[in-house]
């Protein structure tokens, strides 16, 4: 796989505190762990997770129900403490996941490897400064402008208060531990989900459901259901597909403090079905892009002529499925 960094000065900038970030939960064994630092590394945890599954992701990302300006702040400044920048941020590169999903202009495409998809993109320098074009629909928010462009506030918040309750042992397990995890959660959906597990729908790009990770995510391993149909709410669309996040959403809108609840409706939820019979362009693409990179890079003319003929084929055979699933209907 090739190395899309192009700043090494940036990326080692980057890296650097990232990786030492790692080691400060390993000073638990000096401060001792303390009954409320493992609440608050649990508690954080799960909150976290929750305001980016449900808020930088089924909200800001997908516009997937919709909440007054009050709660849009609150949870846009939750999100800020996971330390995964602004909410601008994070759901401008995640509609650009979605809009060029495995392409070269995926920022966290699966063909360079599972160190790029997981966390290279971010730390390699390109995707640093906040790029507000296309998103009108949330920048028309001064308040959310201003905690996109301050996101280190809340981080430095939430540590402050990690401290003031739990000491240092709530400061190293509660802050710090509970950051690494929700980072390295949050990664794996754009790595993990996009290399294992299975497939019901035949979307372009490789996603894949993992129960496993929908457990540690609350509910964001479903990205074969949530690639097939973006703007639901729900990403486990059945019953037996544990989604907390949507079981969270689901109160809130019982409380009325959310509403109008986007649903995937039963043709959609039938559609592009393997099991049915449908061409599984994905895949076809991903094993035709491995047999693509074994043509020297030199050849850059031959392997656009493979690319674009994969693209025509795998389209020809997805309408014949198409077409083959009507018929049968």
């Amino acid at each position: 796989m090739r190395s899309r960094v192009t700043n090494r000065r940036a990326y080692r900038r980057s890296a650097t505190p990232f990786v030492l970030f790692h080691f400060v939960p390993l000073l638990a064994f000096w401060t001792g762990v303390t009954r409320t630092a493992l609440i608050l590394l649990v508690g954080l945890y799960v909150l976290r997770m929750l305001a980016i599954t449900c808020g930088y992701h089924r909200y800001f990302s997908h516009r997937t129900y919709k909440m007054n300006r009050t709660m849009q702040f609150i949870v846009g400044f939750i999100g800020t403490t996971a330390v995964q920048r602004g909410p601008i941020w994070w759901a401008k590169h995640h509609r650009d996941h979605h809009k060029y999903a495995d392409t070269e202009r995926d920022p966290h495409t699966p063909k360079d490897g599972f160190w790029w998809s997981h966390i290279g993109w971010v730390l390699s320098g390109d995707y640093s400064r906040p790029s507000y074009e296309g998103m009108e629909d949330l920048t028309r928010y001064p308040e959310l402008v201003y905690i996109d462009r301050k996101d280190w506030i809340g981080p430095w918040l939430l540590a402050a208060v990690c401290f003031a309750v739990g000491g240092w042992s709530g400061l190293v397990l509660g802050f710090f531990g509970s950051t690494v995890g929700v980072w390295h959660a949050t990664f794996s959906i754009n790595s993990l989900t996009h290399l294992w597990g299975k497939r019901r729908y035949a979307t372009a790009d490789t996603s894949r459901n993992s129960f496993v990770l929908a457990i540690v995510t609350m509910g964001e391993g479903w990205h074969n259901n949530h690639h097939h149909y973006p703007r639901s709410v729900r990403q486990g669309f059945f019953w037996w597909e544990v989604d907390a996040g949507y079981i969270l959403l689901k109160a809130m809108s019982w409380l009325r403090v959310v509403r109008d609840l986007q649903y995937p409706s039963a043709s959609a939820m039938d559609a592009r079905l393997i099991k049915g019979g449908q061409f599984d362009v994905g895949r076809f693409r991903q094993h035709f892009d491995k047999a693509v990179h074994t043509v020297p890079e030199e050849a850059t003319h031959l392997r656009q002529l493979l690319r674009d003929a994969a693209d025509q084929t795998a389209s020809s055979m997805a309408a014949a499925s198409r077409a083959r699933s009507r018929v049968q209907t």
